[in-house]
């Protein structure tokens, strides 16, 4: 069964669009041990209640300057309305139409960086949400778990097939009110690429952070640090 869904919405697409160029470089997997995952999902929190304009979380994300040397602003590509085409699996199916539209993660109130590092060789992305914490919560929960509910489908972007495995990866203990994490490969001609993506939700703030494991683990904290400041 063949679904159009646009996966779009957990900032994928970079990822894609270097598979379907058959891009050589496949990501660095070495991270930190990752912290092991709370028991029960925590109650929503009213912390950080009023929500963020676009203006505001453009404010809030990561430039040059927090990273360090060896990283370079990537142009936000043109906006591009074609699906990508879902093939086996049943859990991104159920999403529907929900999931066909981008409805789960179209939060009006949003900003976006996208970076490529060390000559671009690698690549981090990072998305600041702002909404109340129970759409956040839903939003990506929906889509995270369709996504992890399958090990291994197949997606068709600009008619290339490319190979998608999933596995879902202990949270980052201590961080926000909830976390995501997730680790996917994607392979087409022969080439793959990993990308790990994880995502924060603290108060009516939701951080989704993407790109080569290691770049997502070395500067997770410093992009809720400055996401959530108040000054």
């Amino acid at each position: 069964m063949r679904v159009r869904v646009a996966i779009t919405a957990l900032g994928i697409t970079a990822a894609l669009l270097a598979v379907s160029a058959c891009s050589s470089t496949t990501a660095d997997t070495k991270s930190d041990p990752p912290s092991s995952v709370p028991s029960g999902k925590p109650a929503l929190s009213d912390r950080n209640a009023a929500l963020l304009s676009s203006d505001v979380l453009e404010t809030r994300l990561l430039d040059e300057s927090d990273l360090g040397g060896g990283y370079v602003h990537k142009p936000e590509r043109a906006a591009q309305h074609d699906d990508v085409t879902v093939v086996g699996c049943p859990a991104l199916s159920e999403l529907g139409g929900d999931a066909a539209t981008g409805g789960t993660l179209a939060f009006p109130r949003k900003a976006k960086a996208a970076f490529t590092y060390a000559g671009g060789s690698s690549e981090l992305s990072e998305e600041l949400y702002s909404d109340s914490a129970n759409k956040l919560s839903d939003g990506i929960s929906r889509i995270s778990g369709a996504m992890t509910g399958c090990p291994s489908y197949q997606v068709v972007a600009g008619g290339t097939p490319i190979d998608v495995s999933t596995r879902k990866l202990p949270v980052p203990h201590g961080l926000g009110d909830e976390q995501w994490s997730q680790l996917l490969t994607f392979t087409a001609g022969g080439r793959s690429t990993v990308v790990k993506q994880t995502a924060i939700r603290d108060g009516s703030l939701l951080l989704i952070v993407s790109g080569s494991p290691a770049l997502v683990d070395r500067h997770l904290g410093a992009a809720l640090t400055k996401a959530t400041a108040t000054t």
